[in-house]
C-alpha cells in the first residue's frame, strides 16, 4: 500500500487510480450529492485506508477511505475525522469503517 504526507496528496492520487466519485457519510451510508450515488454498507468494499494524525492540531486527525462498489463499477473516496471532530454514523457504518482489505 502506498504512503501519503497529506490527505491532499492521497485524494490526488486515489482519483489518478480511478477513486473518482467523492462520497460523504451520510449516518447509514456513503452518498455523492455530486451524482446522487448512495451506498449502503452492504453495497461497498473498503480497500484502502490512510489515518493522517495532526502534530499540533486535533482538527487535522483524518482517515481517507478508498471504496469499491461490490459489482465494481463505483469507486470513489471520503474522509472521516476521527476523535473530537468524528462524524455521527449508524453502527453498522462504524463497524464497516473498522474493516477494510
Amino acid at each position: 500500500m502506498k504512503t501519503y504526507d497529506t490527505v491532499t496528496e492521497a485524494l490526488k492520487d486515489l482519483k489518478l487510480r480511478g477513486f473518482t466519485t467523492d462520497f460523504n457519510i451520510a449516518f447509514d451510508k456513503l452518498m455523492c450529492s455530486e451524482n446522487k450515488v448512495c451506498l449502503n454498507p452492504d453495497e461497498f468494499e473498503i480497500v484502502e485506508v490512510y489515518r493522517f494524525e495532526g502534530e499540533t492540531d486535533p482538527g487535522d486527525e483524518n482517515v481517507v477511505y478508498a471504496v469499491e462498489s461490490k459489482d465494481g463499477m463505483i469507486k470513489g473516496s471520503f474522509i472521516s475525522a476521527f476523535g473530537t471532530y468524528a462524524e455521527a454514523a449508524s453502527n453498522e457504518m462504524i463497524q464497516k469503517l473498522s474493516m477494510h482489505k
